[in-house]
């Protein structure tokens, strides 16, 4: 442990109440993940020279049906994917305890299938082209996780490995997962995620868009997005803390890059599929 580790700074994880109801940051940063992310593809949409012969896929009117659609996908898609990729035998075990959202357990990996579910859906129903959908849900999806990995350091969840970089930070938590170790410096990874995962990634796609023209290729920013997402995620992975147990944690490998590789792979596929016009 260093003498110059940096403590962590315990913020109240309750953001503020009203009477009995408590509201977190980690709910905050939901919503205003999905909420920016709303405004963003809504200016998107009214940006016409992004987009091939200047017609966007659909109207700003049907952005509020895609916000609904999609924040449904996310919750249950993210609910679920922790669930069952991460910790099944214990909620298996007490199933009601799915539902105790507020209790934390989200998984990225299953809110980007629940939010594919839920703009297919939207696609069906209004009759607009699915990958130019998800191509505009990609571009603005950095926005929320920049947000959800300043949730969760706020939270000090899912902190990092130990380490004695002089930016390393004692999180209290670390305790109850690991007292074999602690006290312990960590590297601050979700800070390291909230910067990849959503600065960077925003910028590249951002990149993409305004000066490439990545719209008038459906599906090309859903591909660079997922490919994208996969390989912060596993860069940042190097330096976080492997789920306690988990049975995907393989040598030097991950869960979280394990999971990460079909995305990878998707990903690519979709970038192909894009670059060679074969998606409409």
């Amino acid at each position: 442990m260093t003498i110059f580790a940096i403590p962590f700074p315990e913020i109240d994880p309750v953001a503020f109440s009203l009477g009995p109801v408590s509201v977190k940051w980690y709910g905050l940063a939901y919503m205003a993940g999905l909420i920016l992310g709303w405004l963003y593809v809504r200016r998107l949409l009214r940006e016409t020279d992004l987009w091939r012969g200047n017609k966007p896929p659909f109207g700003v009117e049907r952005v509020d049906d895609l916000l609904v659609y999609i924040a449904v996908g996310v919750i249950l898609g993210g609910r679920l994917g922790y669930v069952f990729l991460y910790d099944p035998a214990s909620y298996l075990a007490n199933p009601v305890d799915i539902l105790k959202v507020w209790q934390g357990g989200m998984s990225f990996h299953g809110a980007i299938l629940g939010s594919a579910v839920g703009i297919w859906l939207f696609s069906r129903a209004y009759g607009v082209s699915p990958w130019s959908a998800m191509d505009l849900c990609a571009a603005a999806n950095p926005i929320g996780l920049l947000f959800g990995r300043l949730a969760n350091f706020i939270n000090g969840e899912l902190f990092g490995r130990v380490s004695d970089v002089p930016w390393a930070m004692t999180f209290p938590q670390a305790k109850f997962l690991h007292p074999d170790v602690e006290p312990a410096t960590r590297h601050p990874s979700q800070l390291y995620e909230a910067l990849l995962e959503g600065l960077v990634l925003f910028l590249v796609l951002r990149f993409l868009t305004h000066h490439r023209g990545a719209l008038k290729s459906p599906g090309l920013i859903i591909g660079v997005f997922l490919a994208g997402y996969a390989i912060a995620r596993s860069v940042s992975e190097i330096f976080r803390e492997p789920h306690l147990g988990h049975a995907l944690n393989v040598g030097p490998f991950t869960a979280g890059q394990i999971y990460s590789l079909p995305m990878l792979l998707l990903g690519l596929y979709f970038i192909w599929r894009a670059r060679s016009g074969t998606t409409t």
